[in-house]
């Protein structure tokens, strides 16, 4: 048989392709229905299958061709052939007809494959576990909040991404250097916030809340605790001037009147955490412009500082990711909650004591927290130790959790890492604005009476 009729992928090149595409579409095939049963659900094991094992196959069908080309180039050189010949092709022939037919359903076939990998890959990508669970330590702050906050039904690609190709091309841009970052252990620690460039809150919050619409009042009751024997628990009854609103029913009212259609404030922020706020431009719902200067800011720090039209985001700035602010904050919503025993005595001051403390991981902050707690009851309560040793466990359980649940020392996150805009308690919040400090050039103030926004009963 002449040397022109070998064929071409006899090379051990082309074998080692088509063995290896052979093998790992199998086995994607397998996994890709296991997926679709629910039989697995490690996050490492999609990543794997769906995005480690398709580039094995891909790298496959290269080596094929490129497996016949080594070939072609070694018999140009005069060198006898690798392997056995290829016959000549005549679909005359039943032989070669269903050789031929075989080769365009492995083709078809390999279409197919190469299509549900793209597809599962990019859907596994976009999915709530692959965001939270893959980078486990990068995103464990994030992911812990997030399964505990209001937004845990709503999947992560649904606010850090939205609909649309633009964004969903951006965003994979962006994920190809977080993936360096993390690859190389550059990323920041914890993790900065607000995130920058994040999709416009009108086109991702409004999908689902609607700022027209009047909310009125909402009732809220604040529970907080003292650090004697009692617990002493002191309740404050704030009602919230929510509102909203539109012109068509009468106009807007309460705090939501910063976001609606009909009112647009701009405002530039001089720090990266958009804290300081020196400058708001309001223009309202007949066109009028007011602007409002900080006391002693300069031109220079406005043309230096970052403007933005405000949104939901600039006062709901952990909508997902809801942190506590302090650890008697913490400690106080479990005992609120009635997770935390509150007949335990001074059990309030001891777990804030105890979740306060520096640790080196988490795994000896739960250690040491629970033989601080027992300790303490044992040695200096031993009566309640021997009648109430329950209510200990569950509030050491507590206390374990209300560390585990904010505090994070690999990614250096502590209590009031992330600063909440909402209210104003624990950080400026509403008062990087409101604050009688901020004034037109005709003296006008952004105020800061409580009224404006809730009744204190």
């Amino acid at each position: 048989m002449a040397t022109s009729e070998v064929r071409l992928i006899r090379s051990p090149i082309s074998v080692i392709g088509m063995w290896l595409t052979t093998v790992t579409a199998v086995t994607f095939l397998v996994v890709f229905l296991a997926d679709l049963l629910g039989l697995h659900t490690n996050p490492y094991i999609g990543i794997l299958f769906f995005l480690v094992l398709p580039s094995f196959f891909i790298f496959g069908l290269i080596l094929i061709p490129l497996g016949a080309w080594v070939e072609k180039r070694r018999r140009d050189r005069g060198l006898a052939p690798a392997e056995i010949h290829w016959p000549r092709l005549d679909l005359n022939q039943p032989g070669q007809r269903r050789i031929a037919v075989g080769i365009f359903a492995l083709t078809m076939a390999n279409v197919v494959i190469v299509s549900l990998a793209a597809y599962r890959g990019v859907e596994y990508m976009d999915s709530t576990q692959f965001c939270g669970q893959v980078c486990h330590e990068v995103m464990k702050p994030e992911f812990t909040a997030y399964q505990d906050g209001p937004h845990s039904r709503v999947s992560c690609v649904q606010c850090h991404i939205g609909p649309g190709a633009s964004w969903f091309a951006r965003s994979k841009v962006s994920g190809m250097r977080q993936l360096v970052a993390v690859a190389r252990g550059s990323y920041s620690r914890p993790i900065a916030s607000p995130v920058q460039n994040l999709r416009p809150a009108r086109e991702v919050c409004e999908q689902c809340h609607w700022p027209e619409k009047f909310h009125g009042a909402v009732v809220r009751r604040v529970a907080e605790y003292s650090d004697d024997a009692k617990n002493s628990e002191s309740l404050t009854t704030l009602q919230m001037k929510v509102g909203g609103g539109s012109a068509r029913t009468g106009g807007a009212t309460g705090i939501h009147w910063h976001t609606n259609p009909n009112t647009h404030i701009e405002y530039i922020t001089t720090d990266a955490k958009r804290q300081v706020i020196p400058y708001v431009k309001l223009t309202d719902a007949s066109g009028t412009v007011r602007e409002y200067f900080a006391d002693g800011v300069t031109p220079d720090q406005l043309a230096n500082g970052d403007r933005r039209g405000m949104d939901c985001i600039d006062c709901h700035n952990r909508p997902s990711h809801p942190m506590a602010a302090t650890a008697e904050r913490a400690v106080d919503s479990t005992l609120a909650s009635g997770e935390m025993p509150k007949g335990l005595p001074f059990v309030r001051r001891e777990a804030v004591k105890a979740v306060k403390a520096s640790y080196p991981t988490q795994e000896a902050a739960a250690e040491s927290i629970a033989s601080t707690l027992r300790e303490f009851y044992r040695t200096q309560q031993p009566a309640v130790y021997n009648a109430q040793r329950q209510d200990v466990e569950r509030a050491v359980a507590a206390a374990e959790r209300v560390y585990r649940r904010n505090v994070f020392p690999e990614m250096n996150v502590q209590f009031g890492t992330y600063l909440n805009n909402i209210g104003h308690m624990d950080s400026p919040g509403c008062f990087r604005c409101h604050d009688d400090n901020h004034k037109t050039k005709d003296g006008k103030a952004i105020g800061q009476e409580c009224d404006t926004c809730h009744d204190i009963q």
